[in-house]
């Protein structure tokens, strides 16, 4: 989503890599990037070196606006984790804080999170223009999707509209329309499944280089409808 919105020249695009395991800056082919938590650690481990008359918040808040990375069509700014033990509740409240703030100045923001409930749970985003939930080509994805969107209606986040994306099919979407018509999501597309990206996501490199004419013909549609 975030190369075709590059490509089209669609506006400003500010790309948050919410999950934990941090993948998307490699599938962009951003490297040497800062991310929130390497910031509060760091920054924990020398006190001393906040500036005078600035709390550690409102210091914590600049170097997190200064660590988003600039690329060619859209930014970036990803989470990280905790090298040891640790929750990510103060993360997570920083990730809210940043969002509310830093969005306003995009055209389009796109939030990766980890596969799940956490991050809805949680509440990262207090809305959501389009909630897009993803599920691999099996009835117990599509469930988990229903799950998840469930629960997000359930928190009272507030939803522009919602979305299913069924991944990685090999087979007759008939074999799980039942399913899909349980969740009372929209189904924004399928795409098929291509060896050309089990290729790509083998090769190491950003998703700029990705070639698969089946990707490309099932996004073209699924993103005419988003935008």
């Amino acid at each position: 989503m975030i190369a075709a919105l590059a490509s089209k020249d669609a506006g400003s695009i500010l790309a948050i890599d919410a999950d934990p395991n941090s993948c998307l800056a490699d599938a962009l082919g951003v490297s040497n990037i800062q991310t929130i938590v390497g910031i509060c650690d760091e920054i924990s481990k020398n006190i001393d070196k906040i500036p005078a008359g600035m709390t550690k918040d409102r210091y914590i808040e600049m170097r997190i606006q200064e660590a988003v990375a600039e690329e060619e069509g859209f930014d970036l700014l990803v989470m990280g984790r905790p090298e040891g033990p640790g929750c990510y509740c103060y993360v997570n409240s920083l990730l809210r804080a940043i969002i509310e703030r830093v969005t306003k100045n995009y055209n389009f923001v796109v939030i990766d999170n980890a596969a799940g409930m956490e991050h809805i749970s949680r509440r990262t985003a207090g809305g959501v223009d389009k909630l897009i939930l993803v599920s691999d080509y099996s009835v117990a994805g599509v469930l988990s999707a229903k799950k998840i969107y469930e629960l997000a209606k359930s928190l009272k986040i507030k939803i522009g509209s919602s979305g299913l994306i069924v991944n990685k099919v090999s087979g007759p979407m008939l074999a799980i329309d039942k399913e899909v018509k349980a969740t009372a999501l929209e189904l924004l597309g399928a795409i098929p499944y291509d060896d050309a990206v089990v290729d790509w996501g083998i090769s190491g490199k950003s998703v700029f280089e990705l070639k698969s004419k089946a990707l490309s013909d099932a996004m073209k549609k699924i993103m005419y409808k988003l935008t």
